[in-house]
């Protein structure tokens, strides 16, 4: 029997091509989101960086309006996306002079822009963990069918040598190895990139709790 890759799947069932093409697709789907989610955060990254440098001297001149520009110039840093949210929830309120009330409502609207900002970051998540948990099923159902192959053969040849199960033990040995592949590699990056966004999170949150810490400044300042 050929055991080079060609002679396995020119040896292969109907239902055995089935399953390989059908791992082949989710681990291109596996691939797509990985590469996905890696520039997005990779632009995120860089793009937070620069917005803080340029924003950061921004806000201790207290100019807010600029922050807003600026922010609005790095469309996928999480960092910015969060200070605009609060500044501009926080001059909305902010007719009637800076109270209690006014920083709250900065708060709640940079919390929401937290929840939103994650959410979007964790974006196609989902299909990497559905082909983690599910192709080794997949796989598991191609060693079924190889087995029955294997069956087939003993059936047809009355005999339970190599030659009759080998055609049939191949493709359970394909599927499975492929199946199990598939879901490591789906896990890994669904692990890798749950931990990034975890980051990306903590992240939001120190930098808006300074942003806050900005604006009870700004109170007591108006109060003084």
């Amino acid at each position: 029997m050929d055991l080079s890759i060609m002679g396995l799947w020119k040896s292969m069932g109907f239902l055995a091509k089935a399953v390989v093409i059908l791992l082949f697709g989710m681990s291109l789907i596996s691939l797509w989101a990985f590469i996905d989610r890696f520039l997005l955060f990779l632009s995120a990254k860089k793009q937070s960086l620069q917005f803080i440098a340029k924003a950061s001297p921004l806000i201790k001149q207290n100019r807010l309006e600029d922050v807003i520009q600026v922010a609005r110039s790095f469309k996928n840093s999480h960092i910015a996306k969060v200070f605009a949210a609060g500044i501009l929830e926080f001059q909305a309120e902010q007719g009637g002079g800076i109270s209690y009330n006014v920083i709250e409502a900065a708060k709640r609207a940079i919390e929401r822009a937290t929840v939103k900002t994650t959410a979007e970051m964790k974006r196609w998540l989902s299909l990497l963990a559905t082909v983690g948990s599910t192709a080794p099923f997949v796989g598991l159902f191609g060693t079924v069918v190889g087995i029955i192959n294997a069956f087939k053969g003993i059936s047809m040849t009355g005999s339970g040598g190599i030659g009759a199960v080998a055609g049939g033990i191949a493709e359970a040995l394909v599927t499975t190895a492929f199946g199990i592949g598939v879901a490591v590699i789906a896990v890994w990056f669904f692990n890798y990139f749950v931990n990034k966004s975890d980051l990306f999170e903590v992240e939001m949150k120190n930098s808006s709790s300074e942003l806050v810490d900005h604006f009870i400044k700004i109170s007591g300042a108006e109060g003084n």
